[in-house]
């Protein structure tokens, strides 16, 4: 049979048990918004050069692989010229 008393101490064990639980989703919450404020920050100055700038600039860089970014931005820009030379033909 349930006393008073035990219905006293059920409930504040349950409250003690709900207010840690609420603790848990609060810090949670926080820490998830305050870790996607910086992501979207550094994205946006990231995004300042296009990704043909980035290219040419990684071409110029004396790296394995940069020459093979040039001739590609270069054969790019060939198929660029070609398609525009047939896009104008009547």
């Amino acid at each position: 049979m349930w006393t008073e008393r035990d219905w006293l101490e059920s409930s504040e064990s349950s409250r003690v048990v709900n207010m840690k639980r609420l603790l848990i989703v609060a810090v949670g919450v926080v820490s998830l918004s305050a870790c996607g404020q910086g992501a979207g920050d550094a994205q946006s100055a990231a995004d300042t050069l296009t990704r043909a700038q980035k290219d040419s600039i990684i071409a110029g860089l004396p790296i394995p692989g940069a020459s093979a970014v040039g001739r590609a931005l270069d054969i790019q820009g060939l198929a660029n010229d070609r398609t525009t030379a047939h896009d104008t033909i009547r």
